[in-house]
């Protein structure tokens, strides 16, 4: 949290700076394409570059496509699409060096692979500072889900360190089978964020986090603008800040928070709604934490704010996929306040906006009276 990062040292490499890059991994015939075929199409107003192994396989529509080159499909919409070959590391560099700015990136590991060394490939190498590991994403077959494949250590790893996973197929199967399923699935991994598919037809602000606040317009413009430009990472995935301490006894003025659901057309859908919650009060670091190791339900899957710890002069930016979670450390440029944004299905919003709420740092009655009285 003791992080900072000056505005002017971002300036020159703003556009590049803090690329949020999903993988998205899952066995053979599981749907991994469908899903990217979806992303590529469904995006408005974003702009996503897809690395496969082979974009021939993917089967672009042709009435999207504007150019092809060797190595890269773009489409009308902006998007593109890429073909690793055999550095993921070059062609991640081919991506970030190209003139238009880009705001998300994918990239499919093979049905086989360990996702493993793939997110390591952005959270340790040269590329640390150039992007930031949002999310990895598997996608699991509901009508082949066989226990025979968890002998293989790729398809374990792959629900092991999904942050959300989606259980695709799932019309192909009987409801009792989906929830022997799910008991499987956090059989191997405890508390899994589980979205269940067909055609791996998933909204996408549920996977990638781009357009939270641009869609929900929740945030004025200016902090929207200013939050683009300078975000940037740390992976806090344990977040193992060192603020023990209770500063409870901060002095604030009292202003009534305010909160509300938005439903958004796309995701209005099965049962999926997303809260959003306002307060001009700052948390406290150690509640904050709280909630999220002890309260967030798995139905939460993905949630985004701008926030204001009562510990820290700085705004902090707060992204989160599943269980993993990032905060960034910024600049206040107006004032200070917390705002925050949760989607997920079928949420019991009264009690998450009351655990929310009690993130709070209350003022101290003991203030100013010294120590010990």
């Amino acid at each position: 949290m003791q992080t900072t990062v000056s505005s002017e040292s971002h300036a020159m490499d703003a556009p590049k700076q803090g690329l949020p890059v999903t993988i998205i991994t899952g066995f053979l015939g599981s749907g991994k394409t469908t899903l990217l075929n979806h992303i590529l199409t469904n995006q408005q107003g974003v702009k996503t570059a897809v690395l496969v192994n082979e974009f021939g396989e993917i089967g672009i529509d042709n009435e999207l496509v504007v150019a092809t080159d060797e190595n890269m499909v773009e489409l009308s919409n902006g998007c593109i699409c890429c073909t690793i070959n055999n550095d993921l590391v070059d062609a991640v560099y081919k991506v970030l060096e190209r003139e238009e700015k880009l705001d998300y990136l994918v990239v499919e590991t093979t049905g086989l692979a360990d996702p493993l060394p793939v997110a390591m490939t952005f959270l340790g190498s040269e590329l640390r500072d150039l992007t930031r590991l949002d999310s990895i994403i598997t996608v699991v077959d509901a009508a082949n889900y066989s226990l025979d494949l968890f002998n293989s250590q790729a398809a374990l790893s792959q629900i092991t360190y999904g942050d959300v996973i989606i259980l695709n197929k799932t019309d192909l199967v009987d409801e009792t089978t989906l929830q022997e399923l799910e008991r499987k699935i956090n059989d191997l991994k405890e508390g899994s964020r589980i979205i269940r598919t067909t055609k791996s037809q998933v909204p996408l602000p549920l996977i990638l986090s781009v357009g939270l606040f641009e869609s929900d317009k929740y945030f004025d413009s200016e902090e929207e603008e200013h939050e683009e430009h300078h975000d940037h990472d740390h992976d806090h995935s344990t977040c193992g800040h060192d603020h023990d301490h209770d500063h409870s006894n901060c002095e604030h003025d009292h202003h009534d928070h305010e909160h509300h659901h938005h439903h958004s057309n796309h995701l209005e859908n099965d049962g999926f709604i997303s809260i959003s919650f306002q307060s001009e009060k700052p948390f406290s670091i150690r509640k904050f934490q709280y909630f999220l190791d002890n309260q967030l339900p798995t139905n939460v899957f993905r949630a985004k704010g701008i926030m204001w710890f009562d510990e820290s002069p700085q705004r902090h930016i707060f992204h989160l996929c599943g269980k993993r979670f990032t905060i960034d450390d910024d600049e206040w440029k107006g004032e200070k306040k917390n705002q925050l944004v949760l989607i997920g299905q079928n949420l019991d919003s009264e009690t998450l906006l009351k655990q929310i709420e009690n993130c709070i740092c209350l003022p101290s009655t003991s203030r100013g009276k010294g120590f010990g009285k």
